[in-house]
C-alpha cells in the first residue's frame, strides 16, 4: 500500500467531535487474505471447544488492538482443510498504518496461520455474501508408496488413475445444477450451484482437481473427488457419474475424500467490492 493510500486509510477512521474538539476514532472495515495449514484445527469457524482458525485470529486481534473483534470468513472450511486464499473481514478502531497491524498480527499468530494481505474496504463489505466465486484445489499423491513429506497436504491414493476419464466426468459439472448428490446446503434447502470450471491435471507424482463455482455445498468438493476417484479406477463410467449428478441422491455418490487434501485457493470479488 502506497503512502497516499495509507493516508486515506488513516483519514477515513478519524473525525473531530465538534462540541468537545476531542478526536474520536471510528471503526474501519478491513479485508484480510489469510493462509493456513488446517491440520491442527477443528475448522475455520470458532467453536465452543477446541482450536479453530477464527479463534486464533480473534485472539491475535485482541492482543494487538486491545479490542474484542469478531471476524467473518468467506468460507467455513472443515477440520483439517487448508487455505491459501481465505478472505476475512472485521472492523477495528486501529489508528496506525494498516501495514503495522499486519506485521503485528503475523508476529503473534501461530506459525501455521499468516495474514498475506490487509486493506481497507467499504463498511458494508461481507466476505461471504459479496463473493462472486470461490476456487478450491484437491491434491492427490498418486504413487504406490506414501510420502511422509506430502502427508499433511495430499491424499495418498495408491491405485493408478485414468485422468482423461475423470476429466470427461468432471466436464458434466460445469454449469448450473442441483448438487444434492454431493452435499447439503449450509443454510436452507437450496442445493443448486453454478460451476464455472472443473478439471483434473497431472504433474507426477501429484494429481490435482481444481474447481471454481459461485458457492459450494457442505462437503461438496470432497464428495465430488471421492466419486470421481471411482471413475478413475474404472468402478464408474463418466456416464454413470453424470447420472449420479442428475439423480440428486446423496446415497448414490461415493464417500467424501479426506479433508487434508483440500485447500481453499482463492475467493473472487467484483471490481467494486
Amino acid at each position: 500500500m502506497g503512502d497516499s493510500e495509507t493516508r486515506r486509510f488513516v483519514d477515513s477512521e478519524t473525525r473531530t467531535h465538534e462540541s468537545t474538539n476531542v478526536r474520536v476514532y471510528e471503526h474501519t472495515r478491513l479485508l484480510a487474505v489469510v493462509e493456513y495449514d488446517g491440520t491442527d484445527y477443528l475448522g475455520f469457524q470458532v467453536q465452543a471447544q477446541g482450536p479453530t482458525v477464527q479463534g486464533e485470529i480473534e485472539r491475535a486481534l485482541a492482543a494487538v488492538t486491545q479490542e474484542k473483534i469478531r471476524v467473518v470468513g468467506a468460507g467455513r472450511t472443515d477440520a483439517g482443510v487448508h487455505a491459501q486464499g481465505q478472505v476475512i473481514a472485521f472492523s477495528t478502531a486501529w489508528r496506525h498504518p494498516v501495514e503495522e497491524l499486519q506485521r503485528a498480527l503475523n508476529a503473534v499468530l501461530p506459525e501455521d496461520i499468516v495474514v498475506r494481505e490487509l486493506r481497507p474496504v467499504a463498511r458494508g463489505f461481507h466476505p461471504r455474501f459479496d463473493a462472486a466465486s470461490r476456487e478450491y484445489r484437491y491434491t492427490i499423491y498418486n504413487q504406490p508408496l506414501r510420502s511422509p513429506l506430502a502427508r499433511r497436504f495430499a491424499y495418498h491414493f495408491s491405485q493408478p488413475l485414468d485422468v482423461p476419464a475423470m476429466n470427461e466426468a468432471a466436464s458434466s459439472l460445469v454449469g448450473s445444477h442441483d448438487f444434492a448428490s454431493f452435499g447439503r446446503a449450509p443454510q436452507g434447502d437450496n442445493t443448486v450451484r453454478e460451476v464455472y470450471r472443473a478439471r483434473w491435471t497431472e504433474t507426477e507424482p501429484f494429481v490435482y482437481f481444481d474447481i471454481v463455482a459461485n458457492a459450494f455445498l457442505y462437503r461438496m468438493v470432497r464428495s465430488l473427488v471421492g466419486t470421481l476417484l471411482l471413475v478413475g479406477t474404472g468402478e464408474l463410467s463418466p456416464a454413470e457419474f453424470e447420472g449420479i449428478l442428475r439423480s440428486a441422491d446423496r446415497s448414490r455418490a461415493g464417500q467424501a475424500a479426506p479433508a487434508h487434501g483440500l485447500c481453499l485457493m482463492k475467493v473472487n470479488y467484483s471490481e467494486d467490492s
